[in-house]
């Protein structure tokens, strides 16, 4: 390896008594605490802050920022997450003044152009997904299945109908049993069967007249399309349940394939995962969901309407309350409309088509190195697994560490649980083929250390600024703060 491990000082070394950044003279702070904040409640000591000059400051930080992984800085296969690049053209949209300028509380008559743009993305997604109404409000994708378990519980009340379950397969996000069991319901599984996908045969014995929905990732964590999936909604409607389909892949069904033309009553989209706007880091986030005709009744406050006058944000008096402050995160919609706008109908397809060229080549290149758990064909992205180097004393976690001095991010790891020491790889469409063959070559590398000197691979990473960490001692002795480090 040719990286040199870096050792970098907290702000704090480098501090140095007297130096600092600007001053402001003829301030009248004491007086204004003096006056406004009680004795009790002002300090008696100065706070603990670095001396450092502004310059220094500014090194500090552009010096660390270059030490986290992240992807303006090389590629992130995380699998079921889709960490594809965020075109800096949106982000200049984002930030126009009428839009990143824009008060929450402006009139409606001064804010058309902005509820048009809510509008506009509703239609596109409500188009993409073959949903007839879409609601923006939700805060993340698991805000957004919130909001869909609620609708369901709604809709079958109004039936007069206290269902209990909500089936689940086995290779489901985390979230989903997470999102049943906060909603009210009893999760109960679904098995998968020997190729992968729901079996069909189980998912008989658990359906019944009190399951409330079916909740599905499709194609699923293991990067396989549920080819049962028409058969799976017809049979949960005819026992009266409602199909909720996990937006997290719908880029590998994105322009080519609707959830709503396969049967589905709801699903939410991760606009940070399929449509790119800023993914991570605290947010703000969004996860709108898109539903049928039947459920719109239901849909939270406000719903955006268009009449004569305009449009307007107005009340649902039959929906299931509001989830978020206002009609959502607008920054987030204008960025991900930017998106659609830009690509177009048969860009939004081609996408599609590259993230799925993408991992197919990705997995031809890594099959006979790894256990390759369902081989054939897989969507936007596949799982390996491990079994083969943790049978040699390497274990999963430690091949997703020793990939840093590779400089490449580490796919998802341990998931899904349904696939021993998984790897579960998603190299998006906005990686070029020489990328992937670097991905693959880093992959591929690791694999042979792992045969050939396991125990480089076992005590990795080597070239990070800090190597491997006590984990379990982490978590059961945290360090607060800056006294305790």
């Amino acid at each position: 390896m040719t990286v040199q491990r870096r050792d970098i000082p907290v702000i704090f070394e480098k501090s140095v008594s007297g130096h600092g950044s600007h001053r402001v003279s003829g301030m009248d702070v004491d007086a204004v605490v003096a006056r406004h904040i009680p004795e009790r409640l002002r300090r008696r000591t100065p706070a603990r802050l670095p001396e450092v000059s502004e310059p220094e400051v500014v090194r500090h930080y552009t010096d660390i920022s270059t030490l986290n992984h992240h992807i303006d800085k090389a590629p992130y296969p995380l699998g079921s997450c889709t960490m594809k690049f965020n075109p800096k053209l949106n982000e200049e949209i984002g930030r126009l003044e009428g839009f990143a300028d824009l008060h929450p509380y402006a009139p409606q008559t001064l804010t058309q152009g902005a509820l048009e743009v809510m509008d506009r993305l509703a239609g596109a997604l409500a188009e993409v997904s073959g949903m007839d109404d879409v609601s923006l409000q939700p805060a993340a994708g698991a805000q957004g299945e919130l909001l869909g378990m609620l609708i369901a519980r709604a809709y079958h009340l109004s039936r007069g109908e206290r269902r209990r379950g909500v089936l689940i397969p086995d290779s489901a996000h985390g979230t989903n049993p997470a999102t049943v069991t906060l909603a009210g319901y009893e999760v109960r599984e679904v098995k998968s069967g020997p190729n992968g996908r729901i079996d069909l045969g189980h998912f008989r014995e658990v359906i019944g007249p009190d399951v409330a929905a079916i909740m599905v990732t499709n194609p699923s964590t293991l990067g396989l399309f549920e080819n049962d999936i028409r058969v799976i909604c017809d049979e949960t409607h005819a026992a009266g349940g409602l199909t909720y389909m996990d937006g997290a892949n719908l880029n590998a069904l994105l322009g080519l394939a609707r959830p709503g033309d396969m049967g589905f009553d709801i699903v939410h989209f991760n606009l940070h995962k399929t449509f790119s706007t800023p993914h991570g880091g605290g947010g703000p986030g969004a996860g709108p969901i898109g539903v049928k005709a039947h459920l719109a009744p239901y849909l939270p406050s406000p719903i955006l309407t268009k009449d004569a006058d305009g449009y307007r944000l107005v009340d649902n008096p039959e929906g299931v309350g509001k989830v978020h402050t206002f009609a959502g995160n607008f920054g987030v919609i204008v960025r991900a409309l930017s998106y659609i706008l830009r690509l177009g109908g048969d860009g939004l397809a081609e996408v599609c088509r590259e993230a799925i060229i993408s991992a197919n080549y990705l997995m031809h290149r890594l099959q006979d190195s790894f256990d390759v758990p369902y081989p054939g064909r897989c969507m936007h992205e596949f799982t390996l697994s491990g079994s083969r180097q943790k049978a040699k004393g390497v274990a999963t976690s430690d091949m997703a560490k020793r990939l840093l001095d590779y400089g490449v991010h580490a796919p998802t790891v341990y998931f899904p649980l349904i696939v021993r020491e998984a790897l579960m790889i998603e190299p998006t469409e906005t990686e070029t083929l020489d990328r992937l063959d670097q991905l693959a070559e880093a992959f591929l590398a690791v694999a042979r250390e792992a045969d050939e000197s396991p125990e480089v691979v076992t005590s990795a990473p080597h070239t990070t600024p800090l190597g491997r960490l006590d984990e379990v001692g982490a978590a059961r002795s945290l360090r607060l703060r800056w006294e305790d480090v």
